[in-house]
């Protein structure tokens, strides 16, 4: 039982975090695309700010593996 229901945790700590993610990097990637196109120097700001919120996954993963091995 109790293995089953960290299951349920781990999927949803990746889960909810991809989604989170998700709805947050389209917003910034439609703002990064309008100010590229009218300025190429916001290029290399842009690309970091794009992969800012990929940060989230990587917690919610390091999370579910810490709930999987305790």
């Amino acid at each position: 039982m109790v293995d089953g229901l960290v299951a349920i945790g781990v999927g949803l700590a990746v889960g909810l975090a991809g989604i989170g993610t998700g709805m947050s990097q389209g917003p910034i990637g439609a703002g990064v695309v309008g100010a590229v196109a009218e300025d190429r120097s916001f290029l290399g700001m842009g690309v970091f700010f794009i992969a800012l919120p990929e940060t989230i996954v990587i917690f919610g993963l390091v999370f579910a593996i810490l709930l999987m091995f305790m």
